[in-house]
């Protein structure tokens, strides 16, 4: 018979459980910090924004951008990623319209006027277009769907999902931002309009390229 003073115990999965560990969480940091801070349709973007309307400008861009990220990473981790498992043709179709409008993107970013004569026939990217913008991104779906799936700790799924939210949010904020500073940089230095029609022609070039990865996924099915 067990003596009734005597301690109870809380199984040690419960107890992982009911507290997150934060250094299962190391991982995600590492990986979303590489993954937002690498070349990429929105870091592209980001870039070009900042050359052609200032940092000011493009900080609703920046916000978009890292709040959309993890809103999608939320969405997924409810279940939108076992949707597309069971209907693979809703990725594929995704995977081409994506391509499509990236492919547009490109060009109006080619084609945009620089400096003063931009600001009078464009604007920056709102905050509610860029956070729309991530769902026809190939980077942040296979980003996203990669973090749900290998980066999500077992155990207290909902709370876990949300700590994964903000710690990407959090990490992604900075890092993009550095790209949107490198092209208000730019700006001070590639006055010439000349060098900066080649500036974005660069830029297009790299959202293009951007889909390289996505062109190779769908040879291979």
């Amino acid at each position: 018979m067990i003596a009734d003073n005597l301690p109870v115990q809380t199984p040690q999965w419960k107890i992982h459980a009911m507290s997150p560990s934060w250094q299962a969480f190391a991982p995600l940091v590492v990986f979303a910090f590489v993954a937002s801070v690498t070349p990429g349709p929105n870091n592209t973007m980001l870039a070009a924004s900042g050359l052609n309307h200032g940092m000011r400008k493009t900080v609703p861009h920046i916000l978009g951008v890292s709040i959309g990220f993890s809103v999608m990473i939320g969405i997924i981790g409810l279940g939108l990623g076992k949707l597309f498992e069971a209907v693979p043709q809703l990725y594929t179709v995704l995977k081409y319209a994506s391509a499509l409008y990236l492919l547009w993107l490109a060009w109006k970013i080619a084609t945009s006027k620089s400096g003063s004569e931009n600001s009078a026939t464009s604007r920056p990217i709102t905050f509610l277009q860029a956070t729309g913008f991530q769902w026809v991104n190939p980077k942040a779906w296979v980003i996203a769907i990669g973090i749900v799936s290998a980066y999500m700790p077992q155990g207290n799924y909902l709370l876990n999902l949300l700590i994964v939210c903000l710690i990407c949010c959090i990490v992604n904020l900075p890092s993009v931002s550095l790209w949107a500073g490198f092209g208000a940089v730019m700006k001070r230095w590639l006055r010439q309009p000349a060098i900066l029609r080649s500036f974005n022609y660069g830029m297009a070039v790299l959202l293009v390229a951007s889909l390289y990865p996505l062109m190779l996924e769908n040879a291979h099915h």
